[in-house]
């Protein structure tokens, strides 16, 4: 295992595109990272510069505490698992996992233990004398993070591997890495992890931290709990979370000792004490009012202040809870509720809600970043 490096890293193409904005980071030995953000963000570049795969215009990039911007892959200590798998067709499963090894002449008892052991972590032993073509996506997957794991790599990357899977495949993969990362860390062998993704869940569910990223700069690196709680700007707290944050450019305003946002004139929200000291200098400015879904609710016959009455005009029935979608004003707002009574046949009806503003934020209207942490 290796930390991984990353001091003022940029890429820019000879057409004068600059898709990275010198990135700075640190990956500690034996952490699992999640590079992730939205399509062009710059986070398979990222991975692909650390891999030597692709140039870096300026900056350095270490691995292990060596400089590696000159270094070919093959001589970087890293591993990786691409979305296409790359498997040789005409190849045994064993022979496909096994080719790296040969390669670099390693003694055939020793490439044999390597192989079954990798099988057996990703319980695809059975399957080591069949050809790609004779398996399914996510049994191939499989073999492809096998191949990866008998080189017994500084660092693992992975770029998109599951985007190719259904979605029950995708749930299943995703286990099967958390639990590899674990077993190597349990057996003394902690495996330095970086992880490109799309999918949210996947980065908030495998990641130890998680790198955000938009337009080739990082919003935020932290653990996917403070991602989610302490976002550090607008960008964040609407990317990270499903339903997203409800957002609504507003004007914070004060009436005596009470700071209040309103959603529609006569719909005030006001703030909290607790959160009030941070936004003593922002009064009539404009701000960003952001809540999470879950923290509005249908509200009680005693609830009298931050209760905001909308029209339904959405029902979401996921099982166990509802996303009940209505209209305050000019905004859409989402609510996630358990109350199992509320149907689609209430859609248009006039309901009630309470907003616990204890856990809202409030984000500048300029810099976008969040004045309430």
């Amino acid at each position: 295992m290796a930390n991984v490096t990353l001091r003022a890293v940029e890429k820019e193409y000879d057409n004068g595109f600059k898709a990275v904005h010198g990135i700075d980071l640190d990956i500690k030995e034996g952490e699992f990272m999640v590079f992730v953000g939205p399509s062009g963000c710059a986070k398979s570049t990222t991975l692909r510069m650390i891999a030597g795969l692709e140039s870096i215009t300026s900056g350095e990039i270490q691995i292990g505490g060596r400089v590696v911007n000159d270094l070919p892959p093959k001589d970087r200590g890293i591993a990786m698992v691409f979305q296409n798998y790359a498997l040789y067709p005409h190849k045994t499963v064993f022979d496909n996992m096994a080719f790296a090894l040969k390669m670099a002449k390693v003694p055939k008892d020793e490439i044999k233990q390597r192989v079954l052991e990798a099988a057996e972590k990703l319980e695809i032993t059975e399957l080591l004398d069949r050809k790609p073509k004779e398996m399914s996506g996510g049994q191939r997957q499989r073999v492809a993070v096998g191949r990866a794991i008998v080189r017994k790599p500084d660092v693992f990357l992975f770029d998109e591997p599951l985007s190719n899977l259904d979605a029950k495949l995708r749930v299943s993969m995703r286990v099967k890495i958390a639990q590899l990362h674990q077993s190597l860390k349990e057996e003394g062998n902690p495996a330095t992890m970086i992880y490109v993704t799309h999918d949210q869940t996947e980065a908030l569910t495998l990641g130890d931290r998680i790198c955000v990223l938009s337009k080739g700069e990082i919003m935020q690196v932290d653990t996917p709990s403070n991602l989610y709680c302490y976002p550090a700007n607008k960008f964040v707290a609407g990317f990270i979370g499903s339903p997203s944050m409800n957002l609504f450019d507003t004007v914070l305003k004060q009436d005596g000792d009470n700071i209040f946002v309103e959603l529609a004139p006569g719909s005030r929200l006001h703030i909290p004490v607790e959160k009030q000291q941070s936004l003593a200098n922002h009064i009539n400015k404009k701000v960003c009012f952001g809540i999470r879904p879950e923290h509005i609710s249908l509200a009680n016959e005693g609830d009298k202040i931050n209760t905001i009455e909308g029209k339904l005009t959405v029902v979401e029935n996921m099982g166990n809870e509802k996303y009940l979608h209505f209209r305050v004003g000019a905004n859409i707002i989402v609510a996630r509720v358990s109350d199992m009574t509320i149907s689609t046949h209430d859609i248009g009806k006039n309901f009630v809600f309470n907003f616990d503003t204890s856990f809202c934020h409030i984000f500048d209207g300029e810099t976008e970043q969040n004045i309430t942490l």
